[in-house]
């Protein structure tokens, strides 16, 4: 699936700190922990806790926060469809990037095992 150039845009320029907090409501109300969220995101990442909370303070858009993250070499076996998109099918590197973290965040307050969440 294609997205749009204005969606993409959209996606690059939202500041992950306006988004974190939705997904830490979202797997605490599924009972999973913000320590679980943070494990997911270190996964696909590389940022430990203390790099994390950094670009939280700096108020980094999605764009600054994938380009300085080291991606999982694994990441390409996140699969499935995200808020209407087939992640594998996602043109833009950017959007699917956010896709892949956007997953994840799902799979996990759906109730997922850790390990399958991070692809083991």
């Amino acid at each position: 699936m294609k997205t749009t150039s204005a969606h993409d845009e959209r996606i690059a320029n939202m500041v992950f700190a306006s988004v974190y907090p939705h997904y830490v409501n979202k797997v605490e109300k599924k009972g999973r922990t913000k320590d679980d969220l943070h494990k997911i995101i270190t996964w696909l990442t590389g940022f430990d806790d203390c790099k994390l909370q950094e670009l939280i303070n700096e108020k980094v858009t999605f764009k600054t926060f994938f380009a300085v993250a080291k991606l999982n070499p694994n990441a390409h076996l996140i699969k499935g469809v995200i808020c209407g998109y087939r992640i594998e099918e996602i043109e833009t590197p950017l959007t699917k990037k956010v896709r892949y973290l956007d997953k994840l965040v799902d799979e996990l307050a759906k109730g997922k095992a850790m390990e399958k969440i991070l692809r083991k």
